[in-house]
């Protein structure tokens, strides 16, 4: 039977199911790039929680952390910033990403955050 290892990989894996159906629940599928953005970035998301579900490593949390940094700045870098709800879809994901993907890098004892474990 499988052990999980860290309760927030399937709460990321939730947030990647979101940024995927969210353009069409929030109402911005209208608009390309953040269409675009929240599509390959939901699935991105989605592949790397299930990983870390199922085969944790150190690489995926730095790749949600990376992934949560890259949606808070993606309405900016994109040009979607003046769409509310996409803006707002972006950087609440984001920072909850980040949140989750670092908490679980500081409590870790086998890959803390301090370690040098991105080589893990």
């Amino acid at each position: 039977m499988l052990q999980m290892k860290h309760w927030q990989d399937p709460a990321n894996a939730v947030i990647g199911a979101w940024l995927v159906m969210s353009p069409w629940v929030l109402g911005f599928q209208n608009s390309s790039p953040a269409l675009s953005n929240s599509l390959i970035i939901g699935m991105a998301l989605l592949a790397t929680a299930l990983g870390a579900i199922f085969l944790p490593r150190a690489w995926e949390e730095w790749t949600e952390a990376g992934i949560g940094v890259w949606m808070v700045a993606s309405p900016w870098l994109f040009g979607f910033s003046n769409l509310g709800a996409a803006l707002l879809n972006a950087v609440l994901s984001g920072v909850v990403i980040l949140t989750l993907a670092l908490w679980v890098l500081a409590t870790d004892k086998d890959w803390g955050l301090w370690k040098d474990s991105a080589v893990r």
